[in-house]
């Protein structure tokens, strides 16, 4: 695991933070971009969408009554996140993510570190980031008063990224107990949410679960008059520039890796790096750690944080972010595109011929990589990955293991192997979240781009002429991959019950042998039962959302595809993933899954099969 160094070489990560400024209570609401980001979204945007936030819808009277239980809160948990509407604008969604509830969240968080730091005598210490999104400074304001009413003592890294706030609990000298970041990832810019951290890394689906069942109930407290007031005087705020030290963070790392023998401190120059931001978190990227470098960023993308989003929603999944970047890179000769989510915790690239590296390419990409430094490491994916990409891995030298869906899962999958023994350097999703052993296991885009620019660079000192694209030429796509959504059809309070019965329903079907040729997916020491895949740990992992594959086999083909039936932790849907590797094999998979699995369960009265049924009948998606 990488560690700060002590030593003032050119090589050190010792971190200086800029001076500190404590601010009043009165400037809570003047807040500032911090230096690192020289861009500014429009205040005439963010001044339209704040008053939008201010909207309300008329409520229900079951409504009502759930807002004053507090009850809505709950339904608020995202697996390890919190998400919710913050601005009005979606139709039929009322603003959920108001500052009361957020403030309820944040001081109960702050509680929540504090009872785990019992006995220690020093105050806690958090720091808090936000993504440029709308309702961000609004909502940032909050965090702080419900911290502060828990007791904490606040620092302001302001525009920020998700993985920064987590270092910002390890690099020293800030190394602060906890930090929440102010995000909703890729969703739209009517959504916001709230991450959370410790030292040990990002919280676990339970602990946010007890975090926002405390904040249902001092919520309604607090709607009734009965919450805390008054008391000794609240802890300061202090404004930090920790994004600066992020950077040279960064910088550092590909520097001391590289060690270029004629340009040291500028290992990048001769190269040309685009970069797509999306408008998000990740221009810091540009000009603090690629530029100084001595790279060509010419024809970088939509640097400029706008909480809008105006140009495409800042996802390395999204088709038109990715179309973008490769034009870019063809248009400019670059070496590399580089794009990143919102908050910079994901991202893909593309290589100099502007073939896209996403999805199962990118998890090979990386695992080529780490495979070259740690061989015959095991490399932990979720389970909707290629059968192709097992192949690699295995070809390669390494170990695939597959693992339920959701990348907080597969991370803790892949500490848990490494506690019992099992060398696991690489946990990767088909989302683009990935982190690394070496790095905290920290999700990080940032840093699975800096991997790839050094292996980049140091393909170029060895004399080869070939893009990072090379490392995975031998890397077969499947011929046909899909995935569809069915809506539940329910309340939203009871959605996720009703989600959970009917994927239990498809594992029951499969077992009873109603489903030919189907059979419940088994890989190994790693496949679980309970959910998708039944954990080997002597604690298992908590659920957060119900899952399970099936293998297909028939006797013309034999095994030739497989059925993924999952809970989206972000929305009251079931995703259906499919992939074949005969042509048509896709649709005689929905065909079936539809005819002898929801009809004959009665399942079309809890979900919408729509686009199931339309797939089925068509072959394709529209």
């Amino acid at each position: 695991m990488a560690t700060p160094a002590t030593s003032q070489s050119p090589t050190s990560l010792i971190l200086n933070p800029k001076p500190t400024t404590t601010l009043s209570s009165s400037a809570l609401h003047r807040l500032l971009w911090p230096r690192t980001i020289r861009r500014r979204s429009s205040n005439a945007s963010f001044a339209a969408a704040a008053a939008a936030a201010r909207a309300t819808l008329v409520p229900t009277t079951n409504e009502i009554e759930e807002e004053a239980s507090g009850d809505f809160i709950r339904r608020l948990q995202n697996g390890p996140d919190v998400r919710g509407v913050a601005v009005e604008g979606e139709k039929g969604r009322k603003v959920e993510l108001t500052a009361l509830v957020v403030e309820a969240i944040a001081e109960c968080f702050g509680e929540w570190v504090a009872e785990r730091r019992a006995g220690n005598g020093s105050s806690v210490r958090v720091s808090v980031g936000r993504d440029p999104r709308v309702s961000g400074r609004v909502l940032s304001v909050a965090v702080f008063a419900g911290l502060r009413k828990g007791k904490c003592e606040v620092f302001d890294m302001g525009l920020a990224t998700t993985p920064a706030c987590f270092m910002s609990t390890v690099l020293s000298p800030f190394a602060y107990d906890a930090s929440i970041m102010l995000t909703a990832s890729h969703l739209p810019y009517t959504r916001n949410g709230l991450k959370f951290f410790t030292k040990e890394g990002g919280l676990r689906s339970g602990d946010v679960e007890q975090i926002c069942d405390r904040a249902a109930r001092k919520y309604a407290l607090n709607k009734m008059g009965l919450g805390r007031s008054g008391g000794a005087p609240l802890p300061p705020i202090t404004r930090v520039d920790f994004m600066s030290a992020y950077a040279k963070h960064l910088r550092d790392t590909i520097i001391e890796r590289i060690s270029h023998p004629s340009h040291y401190n500028t290992p990048l120059r001769g190269f040309k790096i685009i970069v797509n931001a999306g408008n998000g978190s990740g221009g810091f990227f540009t000009w603090d750690v690629l530029e100084k470098l001595g790279a060509d960023t010419t024809g970088s993308l939509n640097l400029d944080p706008d909480g809008l989003f105006p140009n495409h929603i800042p996802n390395p999944e999204d088709p038109t972010a990715m179309s973008l970047t490769v034009a870019a890179v063809l248009r400019h000769g670059a070496d590399l595109g580089i794009v990143f989510d919102t908050d910079v915790d994901r991202s893909g690239v593309v290589d100099k011929t502007g073939a896209k590296v996403n999805g199962d390419r990118l998890i090979a990409l990386m695992s080529a990589i780490l495979l070259r430094e740690q061989p015959g490491t095991t490399v932990v994916t979720d389970a909707r990955t290629s059968v192709s990409l097992t192949q690699f891995i295995t070809a390669a030298g390494g170990r695939h293991c597959l693992y339920r869906v959701g990348y907080r899962n597969v991370i803790d999958k892949g500490i848990q192997l490494n506690e019992v023994g099992v060398e696991t350097h690489l946990m990767m999703e088909t989302t683009g979240h990935g982190a690394l052993k070496e790095n905290y296991f920290l999700d990080d885009g940032a840093y699975m781009v800096v991997k790839i620019i050094i292996e980049m660079v140091r393909m170029r000192m060895a004399g080869s002429s070939e893009g990072i694209g090379s490392l995975i030429k031998d890397l077969e796509d499947p011929i046909e991959s899909v995935e569809l959504r069915m809506v539940v059809v329910a309340q939203p309070k009871y959605a996720k019950e009703k989600g959970a019965e009917a994927v239990e329903a498809f594992r029951k079907c499969i077992e009873e042998g109603k489903l030919e040729g189907w059979e419940l997916d088994t890989c190994g020491d790693c496949w679980v039962s309970d959910g998708c895949l039944v954990d080997s740990n002597d604690e298992p992992a908590d659920v957060d959302a119900r899952m399970y594959r099936s293998k297909i086999s028939n006797e013309l083909h034999g095994q030739y595809g497989w059925v993924h039936m999952r809970q989206s932790v972000h929305n009251p849907n079931i995703a259906l993933n499919m992939q074949s590797s005969v042509v048509g094999g896709c649709q005689t998979f929905a065909t079936v899954f539809r005819d002898q699995f929801l009809l004959a369960c009665g399942l079309e009265k809890i979900l919408d099969i729509t686009q199931v049924d339309n797939f089925a009948r068509k072959g394709k998606l529209a």
